[in-house]
C-alpha cells in the first residue's frame, strides 16, 4: 500500500509541475493531459490509503472525485459555461468534504463557534469580489463561498481542541486558500502569478486530505 501511495503522489507532484511549467511558457494544450493525470493522482492516492473502507473515507473519495471534475472543466481559460460548471463541482465537493467531517465528528460542539470569524473572513471576501461579480456570478459566488466556510468550519470543528490530525485541517485550509487563488484569477487581476501559488496549495491540500483515509 505505501509504494502504491507513493507512486500516486509523485504522479500528482509531476503533473502539477508539467502543468506549472506549461502555465509559465504559455504553452495551450498540455494542460488537457497533465492537469487531468495530476489530479487522477490525489483520487489514487485516497483509494490506496483505504479510503473504500470507511464512511469518512468514502465521503472524502467523493469530494476528491468532485475536484476532478472541477479541475478539468476549469481548463477551458474563456469559456463561462464551463467555470460555472466547474464552481458547481467543486461547490458540491465542499459539501462532501463537510459531509466527511461531520461523519468523522467532533470532539467539542464549542468548536463550531470558529464559525464565527470564518463568516467574518467570507463577508470581506465577498465585499472585495463583489464590484467585479456579473450578474451570472452574483448567485453563484456567495453560494460557493457560502460552502466553502462551511467546509473550513466542519474541518477545524472535528479537529478542535487536540488540533489532531493536523493533516486535515491544514488540507482543508490549502484548499480554501487555493480557491481564493482562482477567484483572483477570475476576477481580479489574471495572470500567471495566481497559479503558481494557488495550484501547489491546491494539489497540496487535497493529497493532505487524501492521506486522513489511512488507518480510520
Amino acid at each position: 500500500m505505501l509504494g502504491a501511495m507513493m507512486t500516486y503522489l509523485l504522479i500528482t507532484v509531476a503533473g502539477l509541475a508539467v502543468v506549472l511549467a506549461a502555465e509559465w511558457r504559455g504553452i495551450p494544450g498540455v494542460q488537457w493531459v497533465a492537469k487531468p493525470v495530476a489530479s487522477l493522482g490525489f483520487v489514487a492516492f485516497a483509494m490506496a490509503s483505504g479510503a473504500v473502507d470507511s464512511l469518512y473515507g468514502q465521503w472524502l473519495l467523493a469530494g476528491l472525485v468532485l475536484s476532478f471534475a472541477g479541475d478539468v472543466l476549469l481548463i477551458p481559460k474563456k469559456t463561462s459555461i464551463a467555470f460555472m460548471l466547474g464552481l458547481a463541482a467543486f461547490l458540491l465537493g465542499h459539501v462532501a468534504y463537510a459531509a466527511a467531517f461531520l461523519v468523522r465528528g467532533l470532539q467539542d460542539a464549542a468548536s463550531l463557534m470558529v464559525a464565527v470569524p470564518l463568516l467574518a473572513l467570507a463577508g470581506g471576501i465577498l465585499w472585495w469580489l463583489w464590484p467585479r461579480l456579473d450578474a451570472r456570478f452574483k448567485v453563484a459566488v456567495p453560494l460557493y463561498v457560502a460552502a466553502i466556510t462551511t467546509m473550513l468550519t466542519c474541518a477545524f470543528a472535528t479537529t478542535m481542541p487536540s488540533g489532531r490530525p493536523v493533516a486535515l485541517w491544514l488540507g482543508a485550509l490549502l484548499f480554501y486558500v487555493s480557491d481564493l487563488s482562482v477567484a483572483r484569477n477570475r476576477f481580479v487581476s489574471p495572470g500567471f502569478s495566481n497559479r503558481a501559488w494557488g495550484l501547489p496549495a491546491y494539489y497540496a491540500g487535497q493529497l493532505l486530505l487524501a492521506s486522513t483515509v489511512a488507518g480510520y
